[in-house]
């Protein structure tokens, strides 16, 4: 897999993770970001890839972040009033699994998730997706869900995916994981380091409209969050200026337990530098076998305090 990370700019950014552990502000490590996003010079992508004239992602309809929440996850937050009016008042994707049925609440857009580009292409050319369909989400993963070849090559795999989804008239968002990057030999550091200096948010964003980062193994260290995104994110649109970034947030990762102001700590010291949030609430399971006890309390406390 072709580098895109420089030694020299992985050590500047641990540089910049110890400075802003000793003054504990993230804001002045944070603060280039956007002048770098919009200073990047957009280039003509190759035929069938995205780029300026590519669809994106809808803006949030009040201008607030997109929100990107499985079904399971969506039914338990808009339990509560003021969460489904600041939803409704938002961009919200609702994650669906083949087969299910979208809730239809909050006016949230359906998105069907996949593992692996075969199940994603049958679904699609064998009309399987619910009505209202707007994207696809490609989530490899080093687990048994994601073939071999796909976790080695996940760009390669995208770009399939892609072709599948621009034939119908879809979007294509990618969610890969930090994990693989334990099927890569020779490889050091923390795994958000790894990723990096893999590359994989810059190749993922090259063949996707939105690629959605899986920041939350991070979130109990705003620092540590913050960097990671900051780094992927300006990775990925100096790749593809017109991609729509994401990051991921889980209110019961697996370890020990998170707080709602732990995560609202990631997204107020993100807000700049990302589209929107991927908020998690899983239930333990062959996909989280070590995840806590679903909270749904958490996703709530935290969408009722930034909505």
């Amino acid at each position: 897999m072709t580098l895109f990370m420089p030694a020299r700019l992985l050590a500047a950014i641990s540089r910049e993770l110890r400075l802003a552990a000793a003054i504990g502000v993230v804001g002045c490590v944070l603060a280039s970001c956007a002048t770098q996003a919009s200073a990047t010079r957009a280039t003509s992508p190759a035929p069938g890839m995205p780029g300026p004239s590519t669809p994106a992602a809808a803006i949030s309809v009040d201008g607030g972040p997109i929100w990107m929440l499985a079904r399971s996850a969506l039914s338990q937050v808009v339990t509560q009033p003021a969460v489904r009016a600041g939803l409704a008042r938002s961009r919200v994707y609702e994650i669906l699994k083949p087969g299910q049925q979208p809730l239809a609440v909050a006016g949230a857009v359906p998105v069907v998730t996949f593992s692996a580009v075969s199940t994603l292409r049958q679904a699609v050319t064998g009309h399987e997706l619910p009505a209202g369909t707007s994207a696809l989400l490609y989530d490899p993963e080093a687990w048994a869900f994601t073939p071999r070849a796909e976790q080695t090559d996940p760009a390669r795999a995208a770009r399939q995916a892609l072709r599948v989804a621009r034939a119908h008239g879809l979007k294509l968002i990618v969610a890969p994981a930090l994990n693989l990057t334990i099927v890569q030999p020779g490889l050091s550091g923390f795994r958000w380091q790894q990723f990096l200096h893999l590359g994989l948010a810059g190749a993922m964003a090259r063949v996707s409209d939105v690629v959605e980062l899986q920041a939350q193994s991070l979130e109990r260290s705003t620092t540590t969050y913050a960097a990671f995104v900051r780094a992927a994110a300006a990775q990925a649109r100096a790749a593809n200026p017109a991609v729509q970034i994401l990051a991921g947030l889980s209110t019961n990762p697996p370890g020990a337990a998170v707080s709602s102001r732990q995560l609202i700590a990631a997204i107020r010291a993100t807000r700049g530098l990302v589209d929107g949030y991927w908020l998690n609430i899983p239930g333990r399971g062959p996909r989280c076998p070590t995840c806590n006890a679903p909270r749904p309390d958490i996703g709530r406390q935290v969408l009722r305090e930034l909505l």
